[in-house]
């Protein structure tokens, strides 16, 4: 593995990104709240990657997005690049139906095992090659002798890339930060981020190993029922516990009882009990509640700005001689495997789209950043390292 030199995804993907908020950079796309009617989305609901509607919005905007570019071209197949094995492979799943696409998806995450793939078909029928290793993305560093390289596997499959394709690229852990590799980084910025978040609104009565204990307990498979997995969730929880309102064991208690079902009814009891609150609390507690209420995805605001601030200050922030090791554990990475792929794809006709479950206000700056020059984390240049 080495270092490649400094780039942004937007070389290769230009705008042709949605983070959380399904609104393309490209303004030249339409907006969610431009499909809603399109797609058949309730007002007020905000899909998230695992839904139907997620996949019917995603299939309308990569459509017009092959228009802007080969107007006489129509999309006939579907190349995934993700990292998880469960929501990136239903999402794949879903934009394929919704699409009417045939397509294969890769499913990266580097282990110390020795090289392997498994194959495996997703309930529409759809092919996932799930590998430990980016560099079966392509096929002059594939470290797997008796499997092809996923490029290899798409063309037995006829699956070329033309431009008739689309190549859509999760962004977090798969194009940045990749999982297995590089991934750390990315929790690190968000993790350091909710306590900042925390610390400054419960300031001298903020216990950091406490909040550690908490987020580090919470933040489990085992909990997901109660947080759905839902990081603004768990920030606000984390808040909420070191107030004091409630205490950590009680509370666990509660869950492992069924007495407390989920975050609603917890974010709920809250709310009957705000008068409790000190005002600094109470205040921030009325703002999250009201967006919770509204169906917002991303209620915690705060927070998310300050996970912005805390990635994009991890992005090509160290100089081109630091070690690599260094790299590696400090700095959020462009995966060099995967920035091949795109380019060499693109270069074929092949439109390059990138998706990320990444909230907007984690992802874009704020009019206030933006006039000092922070940029979109799409367009920050870092590191590329790859094999």
């Amino acid at each position: 593995m080495k270092i490649y030199g400094r780039y942004a995804v937007s070389e290769f993907l230009g705008d042709r990104v949605v983070y959380r908020g399904l609104n393309p950079a490209d303004k030249r796309l339409p907006s969610l709240e431009a499909l809603r009617r399109q797609t058949h989305l309730p007002a007020g609901f905000f899909p998230r990657k695992s839904d139907n509607e997620y996949a019917r919005v995603v299939a309308h905007i990569l459509r017009q997005a092959r228009q802007l570019e080969a107007p006489q071209a129509a999309l006939k197949k579907l190349i995934f690049i993700g990292d998880t094995r469960v929501l990136d492979a239903n999402a794949f799943d879903n934009i394929c139906q919704a699409g009417g696409w045939p397509g294969a998806a890769f499913i990266g995450s580097e282990t110390a095992d020795p090289p392997g793939v498994k194959l495996e078909k997703t309930p529409g029928g759809e092919t996932v090659y799930l590998s430990n290793r980016w560099s079966s993305l392509n096929e002059a560093t594939c470290e797997l002798s008796d499997i092809p390289s996923f490029p290899e596997f798409c063309a037995a499959r006829d699956f070329l890339p033309d431009e008739s394709t689309v190549l859509l690229v999760d962004l977090d852990k798969t194009a940045i930060g990749a999982r297995g590799r590089n991934a750390g980084v990315i929790d690190q910025a968000r993790v350091q981020a909710i306590e900042q978040t925390v610390s400054s609104l419960l300031a001298t009565s903020f216990d950091p190993v406490a909040f550690r204990f908490v987020y580090d307990h919470l933040n489990q498979p085992e909990y997901h029922p109660f947080t759905a997995d839902n990081q603004d969730y768990l920030a606000y929880i984390c808040l909420i516990l070191g107030s004091s309102l409630f205490q950590f064991n009680e509370l666990l208690a509660a869950i492992h009882s069924g007495q407390m079902r989920d975050f609603h009814q917890f974010i709920g009891l809250v709310e009957s009990r705000k008068s409790e609150l000190p005002s600094t609390l109470r205040d921030i507690h009325e703002e999250i509640y009201a967006n919770v209420i509204r169906g917002d995805p991303t209620p915690f605001k705060p927070f998310r700005y300050n996970e912005y601030r805390a990635t994009i200050g991890r992005m090509g922030h160290m100089a081109d001689d630091t070690p690599l090791s260094k790299l590696l554990a400090e700095e959020i990475l462009i995966t060099q495997e995967v920035r091949m792929l795109a380019l060499s794809w693109q270069a074929q006709g092949t439109l390059v789209f990138g998706l990320s479950d990444k909230p907007d206000e984690a992802s874009l700056p704020t009019a206030e950043l933006a006039v000092q020059g922070y940029l979109p984390l799409h367009r920050k240049e870092t590191h590329a390292v790859g094999v």
